[in-house]
């Protein structure tokens, strides 16, 4: 099953620069680990050592948030789009 992952800016590096690539997996978790295979070091980026997905990293199947669906079980469809997206915090408070 092909899908396609956007990936963000700061993971770019490790797939030679593109924004997007394509890849398979019959759910997110065969997805990750399709990833790491032709982009290594892209699973230790997004998930934590036992292989659960890192609080700070958002994953989006078709613009719905994967933490309402089945987490890394959740099922992806052939031609599905899959959205990486890390969290942002941070800045000043002005008063």
């Amino acid at each position: 099953m092909a899908v396609i992952v956007r990936i963000p800016t700061p993971l770019r590096r490790l797939t030679q620069n593109m924004a997007e690539v394509e890849t398979e997996g019959a759910d997110i978790e065969g997805v990750i680990e399709n990833l790491e295979a032709n982009y290594q070091g892209m699973k230790e980026r997004l998930c934590y050592e036992g292989g659960n997905i890192r609080r700070f990293v958002n994953i989006y199947l078709n613009d719905e948030d994967i933490r309402f669906l089945d987490g890394k079980a959740t099922t992806v469809a052939d031609g599905a789009e899959i959205s990486i997206i890390p969290a942002i915090a941070g800045g000043r408070h002005q008063s």
